[in-house]
């Protein structure tokens, strides 16, 4: 299915695991490795949704996920909720999970779901969140604290993260490809 095609109703049992995953998103987001921005599993739970079920219903659990962030349910990092979550210096990346979403979409629905353009549109979506959650913590941090360079930013925000969260990417496409005949 592409963006540009009419998009079938969704049904039921599209529904059913939109749902399921924003969950999974969430207790994802609940495991967590302390640090200065934790270590968790959401981008793993990111991930999953968008391979398994697909970059459509992917970007709507994640949006879903958002959406109950926004309004208070406590399903981001630590427990966490609400519009001042989002709106912190690391919100950007919470909200940047979004725009991962639908760059996934818009590169599988071009490229297709074999594993190499699942790796790339990944990859690409990745970056896509880190660009956009660095500058807005370069803008909120510098507001509330004062500035700091973007090597400090990138230092404190993407590069510890980067390997992990491409394991995380190479686990959720392996899970899709053993779970992906048992979703219809």
């Amino acid at each position: 299915m592409t963006l540009h095609a009419p998009a079938a109703r969704l049904r039921t049992v599209d529904l059913a695991y939109v749902a399921l995953f924003a969950v999974l998103i969430a207790v994802c987001a609940w495991i967590s490795i302390p640090a200065t921005i934790p270590f968790t599993l959401q981008t793993f739970g990111i991930f999953a949704a968008l391979t398994i079920l697909g970059g459509r219903r992917g970007t709507y659990a994640t949006v879903v996920y958002l959406l109950l962030g926004a309004v208070g349910l406590p399903v981001f990092s630590g427990f966490q909720a609400g519009i001042g979550t989002l709106l912190g210096a690391t919100g950007g990346f919470i909200l940047g999970f979004a725009a991962q979403a639908l760059v996934y979409w818009l590169i599988t629905a071009h490229l297709g779901t074999s594993v190499p353009a699942m790796a790339a549109a990944g990859v690409i979506s990745l970056a896509v969140c880190y660009a956009f959650g660095t500058i807005w913590f370069l803008t909120v941090y510098a507001q509330s604290t004062g500035p700091v360079s973007l090597g400090t930013a990138l230092g404190w925000c993407v590069i510890p993260f980067i390997l992990p969260d491409l394991g995380k990417l190479a686990l959720a496409i392996a899970l899709s490809l053993r779970l992906k005949k048992f979703l219809h």
